[in-house]
């Protein structure tokens, strides 16, 4: 399919805005909102493996939304141990779903983006399918996990550093 340049874009934002980067395609199946990993350990829009993902969607003609958390690149507001993280994926999906109307809407993330990721995905029933890339079981507390009822994809290392393969496994094995 052909591609629509990459445009940098301000998202609205309770605490002033967040900076982005749409990235969207001709006739798109779908759009994914993609969080990246922690912000007070480097974590930005550019990440690698956020980017990625991001064009991993856009080859699959999927519509991709990038964003800056809070006190990240040129977004505003300071970093909210996670809360305020959950709030601005929710602004990033909000501004979203009206620049890529009438698709499913889809929600993806990496190490603490996934977690950002997931927990969105609980909340906000306009999200259909969830992608989470390098779960941080090691790090965070995962039960909410057993909540979500929908398709949900995990990529995992077998050897990541913040999340042991058994304890992805274990977490999504039915109780």
């Amino acid at each position: 399919g052909s591609f629509v340049p990459m445009s940098f874009i301000g998202v609205p934002a309770p605490h002033g805005q967040l900076e982005a980067l749409l990235w969207k395609v001709e006739s798109p199946r779908a759009a994914a909102v993609v969080c990246h990993p922690h912000p007070l350990h480097g974590g930005t829009m550019h990440n690698h493996v956020t980017y990625r993902i991001a064009q991993a969607f856009r080859e699959a003609s999927v519509s991709t939304l990038r964003f800056n958390y809070r006190g990240v690149g040129k977004s505003t507001g300071t970093h909210d141990e996670g809360r305020g993280e959950i709030d601005d994926a929710a602004s990033a999906l909000d501004l979203l779903a009206k620049e890529v109307p009438s698709v499913p809407l889809l929600v993806a993330g990496f190490s603490f983006g996934a977690r950002v990721a997931l927990q969105l995905a609980l909340r906000e029933p306009r999200i259909e399918k969830v992608l989470a890339v390098g779960v941080t079981v090691d790090l965070y507390e995962f039960d909410f996990l057993k909540a979500l009822n929908k398709p949900l994809a995990i990529v995992q290392a077998d050897r990541d550093e913040f999340g042991a393969l058994d304890k992805v496994n274990d977490l999504l094995r039915a109780d």
